[in-house]
């Protein structure tokens, strides 16, 4: 048994937030189809690097669904996608605000369809609003949030982060509105609206910047790798050119940096006595641990402070992480065939003990499921199936 068994998914969505919510709920077992163009697909289909003839790109975040590939300019495809929103129990679309409306699938209309039915709608600033409108991906997200101008070093230019952050955590509130959507629905019998943005996801993870900004007039910005709250916290280069971050800047931690460091005298010194002593001396007591670091390798200042109880890692190159024994032990690693070999990628994330998420297929190809879907969510037999390849719909 899963935790989304008997729930119907259907997946409109492009790129990365939307297909990345639709994947989370199928993980929970959910039957996801994604809905896209015959041919090639989604657009990030093409997306290089690929497996097969298959982008790497679309793998991550397309697992565990059905493809159905239907024209929905053709006015078949179109009744066709209607006929499937009514047996769906949700919908997740990733379109500019309005695009679903010129389809004539708005919220009113999809609802008037299927009472029951959660739409989730991913934008970049919303469905409403002077920018709703507006062509919005995860750089740009990134910029207008604030959260590039507080990334990268202080001397430095603002930078983007190493990863889609705003996509991905966009996509995860999208799959927790569903949820929470879906479990209303048990006493209510009605579906509801679920409309999250980029930007707003963005802003979600600024920390205490918008309190500091509007009560203390302080803008947070660049800190490179520093703790902002805390010193010292930060990333060290090691003796032999590889880096290590250390979190050991509260009161608790300090003295332990410091027995690592064989350096106990330090707290003495008036300038690192305290937690806000310490971070108005911030480039002393660092400097003095970088000192430290740059005598040694960094596998041994791992050794040491690990010893004492200090969080830190050396930082981890791509090559490294997949093969780290804690991920590989927890299944986060997964390989899935496909074409005739494995392909890895990433595994789930959430562990439920009594209904465990999986993975049950890898990315459909292209229409891999037409015949399947229509049959099962319609019951539509092989001659409709024909007349509606007939009629350039599917």
């Amino acid at each position: 048994m899963t935790s989304l068994e008997g729930v119907r998914v259907l997946d409109l969505s492009r790129f990365i937030a939307g297909p990345y919510c639709a994947m989370m709920l199928g993980d929970m077992g959910a039957e996801v189809v994604k809905i896209e163009p015959p041919g090639e697909g989604e657009y990030a289909r093409r997306a290089l690097p690929a497996v097969d003839g298959q982008s790497l790109y679309t793998f991550i975040v397309n697992r565990n669904k059905k493809s159905l590939a239907i024209d929905l300019r053709n006015p078949e495809g179109l009744a066709t996608l209607k006929a499937l929103i009514r047996e769906a129990d949700v919908l997740v679309e990733n379109f500019r605000a309005g695009t679903m409306e010129q389809m004539g699938l708005g919220w009113e209309a999809v609802h008037a369809l299927n009472p029951r039915l959660v739409m989730a709608r991913i934008t970049g600033f919303g469905q409403d609003g002077p920018l709703a409108h507006k062509q919005c991906f995860d750089g740009v997200a990134q910029a207008m949030s604030g959260l590039m101008d507080m990334t990268g070093q202080p001397d430095g230019p603002p930078t983007m982060i190493g990863s889609f952050m705003c996509d991905y955590t966009t996509g995860m509130y999208a799959a927790l509105g569903i949820l929470a959507a879906l479990n209303a629905r048990h006493a209510s019998g009605v579906g509801q609206l679920v409309d999250v943005s980029l930007l707003e996801s963005a802003l979600s993870m600024l920390m205490t910047a918008i309190p500091q900004q509007q009560l203390m007039g302080q803008t947070m910005t660049r800190v490179g790798s520093r703790d902002r709250y805390v010193a010292p916290s930060n990333t060290f280069e090691a003796g032999d050119g590889r880096h290590v971050l250390m979190v050991g800047g509260d009161d608790n931690m300090f003295p332990r940096v410091l027995r690592a460091m064989k350096r106990p005298e330090l707290i003495h010194d008036a300038r690192f006595a305290t937690m806000a002593s310490r971070l108005e001396h911030r480039d002393a007591v660092e400097g003095i641990v970088a000192d430290w670091m740059q005598a040694h390798e960094a596998d041994q200042i791992v050794a040491w402070l690990e010893a004492e109880g200090v969080p830190c890692a050396k930082i981890a190159r791509i090559d490294e992480v997949v093969e780290n024994p804690q991920l590989r032990h927890r299944g986060a690693i997964r390989e899935i065939e496909f074409g005739g070999q494995k392909v890895p990628m990433q595994g789930v994330t959430i562990h439920l003990s009594g209904t465990p998420l999986q993975i049950r297929r890898p990315l459909p190809r292209v229409g891999e499921h037409n015949t399947e879907v229509l049959q099962q969510w319609l019951g539509a037999g092989p001659e409709r199936v024909a007349a509606l390849q007939a009629a350039g719909a599917l």
